[in-house]
């Protein structure tokens, strides 16, 4: 039978706290398999993960000049707010550090009662999804326990930043959010008051969530055509200097 490690080797392998392990178990962005109440890990899945994880960290993830400042942010905004209004969606543009590049576009209601701590706890996630290895955008559990989903934004092989859909509740919210103390805590509030907003979110079906995930590629898609188009006319011009 496979060797099983338990969530304290996880957190000295990966050199993170508790909650960070137990969290990317639970949006499966890490091999594990609950037994009972407690999460344990597969360690030859574990050693394969690991080496994917050497594999991407390699490919160029730093951004110099920022991201900030390579695109259009007033335009590239617009477009953001049109897409998160359309699509009944929290949206929002990062770089490869977790840091936001744009403003949130249609913030929802529980989101905004907890800022600017939900935003801290958005920001780190972010950072840990920059090192993940889907390249395909698939729903995952937010700190906050709504659904969300990223796509890269790439100019050729480079991954220049991220685009983050989110606010979305899952099936049988707000049942599914378990640990409002906990979470109450980490996020410097009350359980009382995370239950005031508990159903300022967005609520899809499944058919309406299937058709959000290739929208998030698409505008990742369309940044990156902006970004290619301007390094393209930046280079025209310095040649003609």
């Amino acid at each position: 039978m496979t060797d099983m490690l338990t969530a304290k080797e996880i957190q000295d392998i990966l050199h993170v706290d508790r909650s960070t392990v137990y969290r990317m178990a639970e949006a499966e962005r890490l091999p594990a398999i609950k037994v009972g109440r407690q999460w344990r890990f597969p360690a030859d899945q574990i050693q394969v993960w690991l080496d994917r994880q050497v594999a991407v960290s390699a490919m160029p993830k730093r951004i110099s000049p920022s991201l900030k400042e390579q695109i259009p942010v007033a335009c590239v905004q617009l477009i953001q707010d049109s897409f998160a209004e359309a699509l009944g969606v929290m949206i929002v543009i990062a770089d490869m550090e977790g840091n936001p590049v744009t403003e949130i576009s249609n913030p929802c209601g529980l989101f905004s009662s907890v800022m600017p701590q939900a935003l801290d706890k958005c920001m780190e996630q972010w950072r840990e999804m920059a090192y993940t290895i889907d390249l395909e955008p698939k729903f995952i559990r937010s700190h906050l326990q709504l659904l969300c989903a990223r796509a890269f934004i790439r100019v050729g092989t480079e991954l220049k930043g991220m685009v983050f859909v989110g606010g979305i509740a899952p099936e049988g919210w707000p049942k599914t959010a378990v640990g409002l103390p906990t979470l109450a805590a980490d996020l410097q509030t009350t359980p009382e008051h995370l239950q005031a907003h508990i159903h300022e979110v967005y609520y899809l079906d499944e058919g309406q969530k299937a058709k959000i995930l290739p929208f998030v590629q698409r505008i990742a898609n369309i940044v990156s055509h902006i970004l290619t188009e301007r390094n393209t006319l930046i280079g025209q011009l310095e040649l003609g200097d």
